[in-house]
């Protein structure tokens, strides 16, 4: 701890403007997400799409969206 604290304490203000210009000029190069993100989050979601529309049109479901009119209710039976 103590050799850490002595190397901190050590730099100098010229040396501090010195690693922060030096890392501020680094261009990195384009990562995964600059590359192909676009392409990845259109693919994703033409997927969804597919997949969702097959589900709604072709699974044979049957999507009772309302109950109204569909249920009765029955008489109270008392014992």
């Amino acid at each position: 701890m103590v050799p850490l604290t002595r190397s901190l304490f050590s730099l100098s203000g010229r040396s501090i403007r010195q690693i922060a210009t030096r890392r501020a000029h680094h261009k990195a190069g384009p990562d995964f997400h600059d590359k192909y993100g676009n392409a990845v989050l259109v693919g994703g979601l033409a997927f969804s799409i597919s997949v969702w529309s097959y589900v709604a049109t072709q699974a044979g479901l049957t999507w009772n969206l309302s109950p109204v009119g569909k249920i009765t209710p029955q008489n109270w039976r008392e014992d």
